[in-house]
């Protein structure tokens, strides 16, 4: 009965906290990578031009991963 009460419940991840590679500042939220990569809404909203053309995902600089903004 414990396992069925537990189904439901997510799990809370612990306090992250991020550095943008551009302002090198740290946030609680970034776009960011598998590879590392992490820049603040700020900056992405600055350098969008250059990372997405359909404004739905984007490109790692880095890696070149496509990530999307979640919005699908």
């Amino acid at each position: 009965m414990i396992d069925d009460k537990r189904k439901g419940r997510r799990r809370r991840r612990g306090k992250r906290e991020y550095t943008c590679v551009a302002c090198q500042q740290t946030f609680r939220f970034c776009w960011n990578c598998e590879c590392g990569f992490a820049m603040c809404p700020a900056c992405m909203q600055e350098n969008l031009w250059g990372m997405t053309c359909n404004q739905i995902t984007w490109t790692c600089p880095d890696c070149g991963a496509i990530r999307n903004f979640g919005n699908q």
